[in-house]
């Protein structure tokens, strides 16, 4: 903790004078790589308490996130200002969008429900070993590229989205979207916006490059978004209109002490890989959180000023989460995930309700970043 604690000061005293530029009283929120501004703003949410969520992506881990979603959609007041998302994370902000475009609260949480039982039922069953289909994949992976396994990229991801109606979505969107995809050619982060988002950005935000083909948009190639950006939360904090950002973070951060075996290295090296970003992410909040606090006085300084992150883990519901694989599907433990993030975010909105929110819950950035 103490060398963390170091490190994020020599961090922030290395981007102090960049970002001071940036938090000046004349500054302008920073535009993230390739955002457009929407032509259409999104539908104005309904009155009462707004949150803004960013949505880590983590393969069939993100059930998680669809439990924490189903229970905040119970609460009829609740209204969701702007979600973010790579990957999973982007399907899970994108169904939930879509659900509520068509049927409001109990629309998205139908939506969500039907989603992740289509996904599971077009699945590889994992029943007989720990985890059969990952295994071979894991080995298919290494020996092939999908341009040779896959030739024709048949992605059963294409047909799952097929309940989503991308016209009507982008043409009166009920919250603000940002899908995040990383570009093959430079490694930066692209947004897609809710005008923009089509089933071709979901499957970029998505692609795995050792599973499949990238994803052409506008003449250029792009692979999963947790690469550059896993969720998007810089981003999220200049289009959001709420204080309250909710981070769902998937990817477990403590691994075994030291893997061995091929698939345990091969684990842990993503989990770390799809972690830095939000770790990186968070610590560049910190900083300019801790320079708005210090007087700047531009837009994006009053909004920092305002602005209370919070975290749900799946690794703190779920302690052996860091063993499991990500490519499982089955349905048991995919409604074993979404019970335990339904649970997660009662407890949370519980501490809410009697403002009682400890220090893992809502949190400065540089307090969550030590935390995990």
């Amino acid at each position: 903790m103490h060398n963390a604690q170091k490190f994020g000061r020599v961090l922030r005293a290395l981007l102090s004078p960049v970002l001071k530029q940036v938090m000046g009283a004349q500054a302008r929120a920073p535009t993230p790589p390739e955002t457009v501004p929407p032509s259409r703003p999104a539908r104005r949410p309904r009155r009462g308490p707004r949150l803004s969520l960013a949505l880590q992506g983590g393969g069939s881990f993100g059930a998680y996130t669809w439990g924490v979603l189903d229970r905040l959609l119970e609460e009829e007041e609740l209204a969701f200002d702007a979600v973010s998302g790579a990957s999973a994370g982007a399907i899970n902000a994108v169904i939930l969008s879509s659900g509520l475009a068509k049927g409001g609260h109990q629309g998205a949480r139908d939506a969500l429900a039907e989603f992740w039982r289509q996904a599971s039922r077009a699945a590889p069953s994992h029943t007989g070993l720990q985890n059969p289909s990952g295994f071979a994949l894991d080995l298919s992976t290494r020996l092939m590229s999908p341009y040779q396994f896959n030739p024709l990229d048949f992605n059963p991801l294409r047909a799952l989205l097929g309940e989503v109606d991308f016209d009507a979505l982008r043409q009166d969107p009920p919250l603000r979207l940002l899908i995040g995809a990383t570009r093959v050619s430079d490694g930066r982060l692209r947004i897609f916006r809710e005008h923009q988002i089509t089933r071709e950005v979901v499957l970029a935000s998505a692609c795995l490059p050792m599973l499949q083909h990238a994803v052409t948009i506008d003449g250029e190639a792009y692979w999963d978004g947790g690469y550059a950006a896993n969720p998007p939360i810089l981003p999220l904090v200049t289009a959001s209109r709420a204080s309250d950002i909710l981070v769902v973070q998937i990817i477990p951060t403590e691994g075994e002490e030291l893997p061995r075996t091929s698939p345990q290295i091969i684990r842990r090296l993503n989990q770390m890989t799809f972690n830095s970003s939000l770790l990186h992410d968070l610590e560049n909040l910190a900083s300019m959180m801790e320079l708005a606090e210090q007087g700047g006085e531009g837009r994006l300084s009053r909004k920092l000023r305002k602005l209370e992150l919070h975290r749900l883990s799946a690794e703190d519901a779920v302690p052996d989460l860091r063993e499991m694989s990500a490519f499982n599907l089955e349905w048991d433990f995919l409604t074993r995930l979404r019970d335990a993030g339904r649970g997660s975010a009662a407890q949370w909105l519980e501490r809410q309700r009697t403002n009682q929110l400890d220090s893992a819950n809502v949190v400065e950035p540089a307090e969550v970043l030590s935390s995990v």
